[in-house]
């Protein structure tokens, strides 16, 4: 025999504690996204993360001459990254920073200095200062007329970045913060799988 129980009422706080849960639940749930939207449409965007001007166009070929008649081009360098800068063979000061620059920021590297290929291109017939030669070994000297250089898309006082596949990919200025431009190179480096 089954003796059937009359429920038990609900008491009086049963329907307010549900209520409270139900809010609760309500605002864990539209909280992240409210703020969210207040993020996207309020906040200022983040400030970006690579110090040099980004560029997406396919690298000229300066096509030029080494120092002692070789031919030589940005071809040849394929498969390594390129850094250089172009100028008169005197060197001016803007021309100094600009190599100090590209040596320390590939030094930074360590090993992966090596990736890493420094060229000057000279626009006139000046020969460089053995000064400027002795201080930067492993530095590509070659030679490009000034209209080739003017070519470029970013301009010909800067310092230029290529990918091994031949792209033009950052472009910094002539006298750079040579720990950001350390750092933007590091960042490539690391994440690139090629060069």
């Amino acid at each position: 025999m089954t003796h059937d129980r009359d429920p038990q009422p609900a008491s009086p706080g049963t329907g307010a504690r549900t209520k409270r849960t139900l809010v609760l639940l309500s605002l864990v749930a539209l909280v992240p996204i409210a703020l969210a939207v207040y993020a996207y449409f309020f906040q200022p965007p983040a400030a970006r993360t690579n110090y040099g001007e980004l560029i997406a166009a396919p690298a000229p070929d300066l096509g030029g001459a080494l120092e002692g008649g070789n031919p030589f081009g940005l071809a040849s360098t394929r498969g390594r990254w390129v850094m250089y800068f172009a100028s008169s063979g005197a060197c001016p000061s803007t021309c100094e920073r600009a190599l100090y620059a590209m040596r320390q920021a590939r030094t930074i590297q360590n090993a992966d200095a090596e990736r890493v290929v420094r060229v000057w291109w000279i626009t006139d017939d000046t020969a460089p200062p053995d000064a400027v030669v002795a201080t930067h070994p492993g530095l590509i000297f070659a030679r490009a007329s000034p209209e080739t250089v003017q070519a470029l898309a970013a301009g010909g006082e800067r310092i230029h970045l290529v990918d091994p596949r031949g792209n033009l990919v950052l472009a910094w200025p002539a006298d750079p913060d040579i720990k950001a431009m350390a750092q933007d190179l590091k960042k490539l480096l690391r994440a690139s799988q090629i060069g």
